[in-house]
């Protein structure tokens, strides 16, 4: 048990040793693409540190497989440069149950991963996007109310805005069903409502059936309004646009997804991309125990006249391989191509199964 502990937490130094360094990479690299980006908008210095602190908890979330990868070489190699490993195998201590402390560990790292920082993630990438659009001064917004659909789009360059709600809409995001659109000057307030039982996007335009059209600022809307059959309004947005405003599943916090997923599926959005995403969260933990294993598979032995370069090198492309058939198979949830729950837990368990085969080939021969 004293062994175990020492080893897991040899691991976890190692591990936020590697953090803080790829975090600090990864926030100079962000601010030098945040100066580029909007260096025409005029921004400053520390506008460029605070986006790029905002912006790089997803990317330094997104590597930590990789973080994981390297810590357990790092471990291995440190433990046998010491003759810490000779001793502990000396011990009688097998294989397996060497391996077994680092990765429990690697797993309750990534438990904490998903309960604490996949939520500061969420936060940051939304208040990211919001920064973004006020720098860029951005025309559109979609969100996804209980029971309806929520959008807005700027009319020109004179400031106007457009609300659009709908009951729900078409998979692909071209079709809005009972939609109503409300037309706001920038001097006056609301001037126009729009009831439409439906509105397709077309290219540059919202074209409705069976409209009607109050006038706002009328003494009597009401009595004022008349139907159409037909009737077209222009737009920015496109369907790609409709879909992406909804936000990435990473700026969504885990404990709000099985809702938000419910929520998608009522307003007639494929949740597919989400409910991988929440399956792959999920199987983060296990995920990261897994690169351990695959790190211990050419490095946990004792390096004294081995090529050590050539085993490093072996333990990276390794797990490598496994964060990229991870991404793979989320690619294909992405576009049912494999099932959510099968994206989201087979590489974590192909790599799990591939390292015991391997530890258990090289102790029993």
């Amino acid at each position: 048990m004293i062994l175990a502990r020492y080893v897991a937490n040899r691991y976890l130094r190692a591990f936020l040793l590697l953090a803080g360094v790829f975090l600090a990479i990864l926030l100079l690299i962000d601010m030098v693409e945040q100066i580029r980006r909007f260096a025409d908008k005029g921004i400053t210095i520390g506008a460029a540190a605070r986006l790029s602190a905002l912006a790089v908890a997803g990317s330094f979330y997104n590597i930590l497989p990789l973080i994981a990868l390297l810590a357990g070489i790092m471990l291995f190699l440190n433990l046998s440069r010491s003759s810490e490993m000779v001793a502990i195998r000396a011990s009688g201590r097998s294989g397996l149950r060497m391996v077994m402390a680092p990765a429990v560990m690697a797993a309750l790292i990534g438990i904490a991963a998903v309960a604490i920082l996949n939520p500061i993630v969420a936060a940051t990438q939304t208040h990211y996007s919001a920064a973004v659009a006020r720098i860029e001064s951005g025309a559109s917004t979609v969100s996804l109310g209980k029971d309806a659909v929520w959008l807005r789009q700027g009319m020109g360059d004179n400031g106007g805005q457009m609300m659009i709600r709908a009951a729900r809409t078409s998979p692909d995001a071209t079709t809005l069903y009972d939609a109503s659109f409300i037309i706001y000057d920038p001097a006056t307030g609301p001037k126009t409502r729009i009831e439409a039982r439906e509105a397709a996007l077309s290219d540059g335009e919202w074209r409705l059936t069976g409209v009607k059209e109050w006038s706002l600022d009328a003494p009597n809307p009401e009595a004022e309004a008349h139907l159409l059959d037909q009737l077209q309004l222009p737009t920015e947005l496109t369907a790609a646009r409709i879909r992406d405003g909804f936000g990435s599943p990473q700026a969504i916090p885990i404990w709000e997804l099985p809702t938000y997923i419910a929520g998608l599926k009522r307003a007639g959005f494929s949740a597919l991309r989400h409910q991988v995403w929440l399956q792959m969260e999920l199987a983060l933990p296990l995920m990261l125990a897994a690169m351990v294993m695959v790190a211990s598979v050419f490095t946990m032995r004792h390096m004294r006249g081995r090529k050590t370069g050539g085993l490093v090198l072996g333990a990276f492309a390794a797990g490598l391989a496994l964060f990229f058939l991870r991404n793979m198979a989320q690619v294909l949830g992405d576009n049912a191509g494999v099932p959510p729950s099968l994206a989201g837990w087979a590489p974590p368990i192909v790599g799990i199964l591939f390292a015991i085969g391997i530890l258990l080939q090289l102790e029993d021969g």
